[in-house]
């Protein structure tokens, strides 16, 4: 998957360097979101999703010492002001709040806000919103519980091309799905479990 990420071409330029992989945490499917960000290669970032844990904060401010050690980006999902708390590099936005990303880059410029979205529609209104980048999802079958009809490489390049700015594919990537997003115009590739063996 790290070779696939570093051959993308993406359709549409991205207004500031974005990560080419994101390891997104998840408390069933990746326990150890630690060990897995640990192999991680420089220039990747986690977008740590506490989903209200009470840990929550520790578990960012130890993510966020192996990022600085490791030179990743630690984005925090949907908690703004848990990113703030702990100095995170920026925010992962759920597609309900993605149109507060504009707001999140004033207050913080120097971020990375990132939004998920499940739909063109909701990549473009994303994009116009001020995200850096939209994650669309699902590419592939997924074992996510959320997660609905894979869009397939095909319908998916075709989305990326039509949203209007940079683009990560989020849902069933691992080693072998990433090689049939080469060519989709993708900024970088996302995945839960497909990082946690890589």
């Amino acid at each position: 998957m790290r070779r696939t990420a570093a051959l993308l071409k993406p359709a549409a330029p991205s207004r500031k360097a974005l990560p080419p992989l994101l390891f997104f945490t998840d408390p069933v499917r990746t326990p150890d979101p630690a060990a897995v960000a640990r192999t991680l290669p420089a220039g990747s970032a986690v977008v740590f999703r506490a989903f209200g844990g009470p840990d929550a904060e520790a578990q960012a401010v130890k993510l966020l010492a192996i990022a600085r050690q490791r030179r990743l980006r630690l984005l925090i999902g949907a908690d703004w002001g848990l990113a703030r708390r702990v100095g995170a590099h920026g925010v992962h936005l759920p597609e309900r709040l993605a149109h507060r990303a504009g707001a999140m880059k004033t207050g913080q410029p120097h971020w990375t806000v990132t939004a998920a979205a499940h739909s063109l529609r909701a990549a473009r209104a994303a994009l116009a919103a001020g995200a850096d980048a939209a994650v669309v999802s699902v590419a592939f079958a997924s074992n996510s519980p959320s997660a609905g009809r894979p869009l397939g490489p095909v319908r998916l390049a075709r989305l990326v091309r039509a949203a209007g700015g940079p683009v990560y594919a989020l849902g069933g990537i691992n080693n072998e799905t990433a090689r049939r997003l080469k060519d989709a115009g993708l900024v970088g590739l996302a995945a839960v479990e497909g990082l946690a063996g890589a």
